[in-house]
């Protein structure tokens, strides 16, 4: 770390500017590796420290609040005196553990909905307009199949092929079966029987 002072006369007034240099240095995968142990060996030392001044604060605590009880020497009306001390000793513990659970419970909820918000802000985003792209069959298939896709796909080929006559034959089919009602009915009786008779003659 180095400073520079450089001296500026303007107007009678002297302005002092000062820089400040660092200059770039590179360190070597071994150096880097040492830092790492040194920093990692640093923080255990220092979460063991920290958990005994817990523990000790811990014993502390309950020494202040918790004194050894001494029953010795005690008639009934001082034990019964003891008693009450201590019943209105544990009813304001339970009144600050309440308390404390009051404020956990809301500062519980409030980083819920915090974190709710957090979700829906990053899950709102813009969707993109889209248009129409006309994309021929070698193309997909290409984007698909990547190199592997040689030569051209003719989806004609795959067709069936159906000649003309074929779909004269089908249309002419249907035209003559047409509603099977009415040909049931023009059948029946003695009409339907003549029709029949007279269709037999003229086909021999």
């Amino acid at each position: 770390m180095q400073y520079y002072a450089v001296n500026v006369k303007s107007h009678k007034l002297n302005v002092i500017f000062f820089f400040y240099f660092q200059p770039k240095c590179k360190i070597s995968a071994s150096r880097k590796l040492s830092l790492k142990i040194l920093l990692l060996s640093r923080a255990m030392e220092e979460l063991e420290a920290e958990k005994v001044a817990r523990d000790e604060e811990k014993v502390r605590y309950l020494g202040d609040k918790l004194p050894p009880l001494q029953f010795s020497g005690l008639n009934t009306d001082e034990l019964q005196k003891l008693c009450k001390q201590l019943h209105s000793k544990i009813e304001v513990v339970d009144e600050e553990r309440y308390d404390c659970e009051a404020k956990v419970n809301k500062n519980g909820r409030e980083i819920h909905e915090l974190n709710l918000k957090v979700q829906d802000l990053g899950g709102k985003f813009k969707k993109p307009a889209l248009r129409k792209v006309r994309v021929s069959a070698d193309e997909m298939m290409r984007a698909l199949l990547g190199s592997k896709h040689k030569g051209t796909v003719d989806l004609r080929a795959n067709l069936k092929s159906v000649k003309k006559e074929e779909i004269k034959q089908e249309k002419e089919l249907n035209m003559e079966v047409g509603d099977w009602r009415k040909n049931v009915e023009a059948m029946s009786g003695m009409e339907g029987r003549k029709k029949m008779f007279d269709a037999a003659g003229g086909g021999q």
